[in-house]
């Protein structure tokens, strides 16, 4: 972190971000006055959602993501009868400026890089929904009671750099006064 002049500058910042884990099945049986056997209508899960990247000219630096370096997206909703499915968790999206690298903390694997403004870059993926059980019948298992729960989402620790370039150099020989 560099400060000038009560003005911050952050070029390196370490993050986790956490991705929302899909929803569950629902296993129920359709039931009304007039129909004794209705036969299976669980909803499925909602999908997790995912943290994005995205490259922004009004970010200048890292210092949002200095002062709030956990990120969390929503979970998917639960899946529920008469057919009804989960609702799906909203994504996050983090403003970086143009020009930033993200790495993998731990390995040091290169994820991606935001290069223009409007870019995004998926850094963590949200987990997928669960199926209710009207996806299990079959003309033999006419009352399937199996659902499938949801997948849990990405969690990652990053390592976000921004690139930067020097507007101005000062070329000359040592002690000739370039100060």
């Amino acid at each position: 972190m560099l400060v000038i002049k009560g003005v911050t500058f952050v070029d390196r910042v370490r993050a986790q971000v956490f991705a929302g884990n899909g929803g569950d099945g629902c296993s129920s049986f359709r039931r009304e006055k007039f129909i004794p056997f209705g036969g299976p209508d669980g909803g499925d899960g909602g999908h997790g959602g995912s943290v994005y990247l995205r490259g922004s000219h009004d970010a200048g630096s890292l210092l949002d993501l200095y002062y709030q370096p956990l990120r969390r997206a929503e979970h998917g909703g639960k899946g529920r009868g008469k057919q009804c499915n989960g609702r799906c968790g909203a994504d996050v999206y983090v403003d970086v400026p143009c020009g930033t690298v993200v790495k993998d903390y731990e390995t040091g694997e290169l994820i991606g890089e935001v290069i223009e403004k409007g870019a995004t870059l998926l850094v963590a993926k949200g987990g997928r929904g669960g199926l209710g059980n009207m996806h299990f019948t079959t003309s033999t298992h006419q009352a399937p009671r199996e659902f499938t729960e949801g997948t849990p989402g990405e969690t990652r620790t990053l390592l976000v750099e921004l690139k930067t370039m020097a507007d101005v150099g000062l070329v000359g020989y040592p002690n000739a006064g370039k100060s």
